[in-house]
């Protein structure tokens, strides 16, 4: 049986050698493990606003996943305040901000007690030029 589903996932080439294409991605936008210090803001379910620093562990064009001190709830509107790599921006100081709504949420971790939340991007967003940290 397990012969069988290799043969399925492998294909052999004139060469001999045994090629296992890529796992399948089902997502319709690619997303980059890209580590990018944001702010995230919002509302808890008891209606307490809250702000809290975060470092994005991966972003797409429709949205991107973090973890947070704070208990959101999917559904919660959030909105994220993205600092842009210099490398992007010609070495200017440039922000991201853009809303969104945590469509998923994990567990929180036992260690750091962080909880995962996965945000769908909204369409409205916009460029604003930082300030230099001194």
């Amino acid at each position: 049986m397990a012969k069988t589903a290799a043969k399925k996932r492998s294909k052999r080439v004139k060469s001999g050698t045994i090629v296992v294409p890529p796992a399948i991605n089902r997502r319709r936008e690619w997303r980059f493990d890209l580590p990018l210090s944001a702010v995230v803001e919002g509302k808890l379910p008891q209606g307490q606003k809250f702000r809290e620093a975060v470092m994005l562990e991966n972003i797409s064009s429709v949205g991107s996943y973090f973890c947070l001190d704070s208990g959101v709830i999917v559904g919660s509107k959030l909105r994220l305040i993205i600092d842009l790599p210099k490398e992007l921006t010609e070495g200017k100081t440039v922000k991201l901000e853009i809303g969104g709504t945590a469509v998923r949420l994990e567990s929180a971790d036992q260690k750091a007690k962080k909880q995962g939340v996965a945000v769908r991007f909204r369409k409205d967003f916009k460029f604003v030029p930082g300030h230099p940290k001194k």
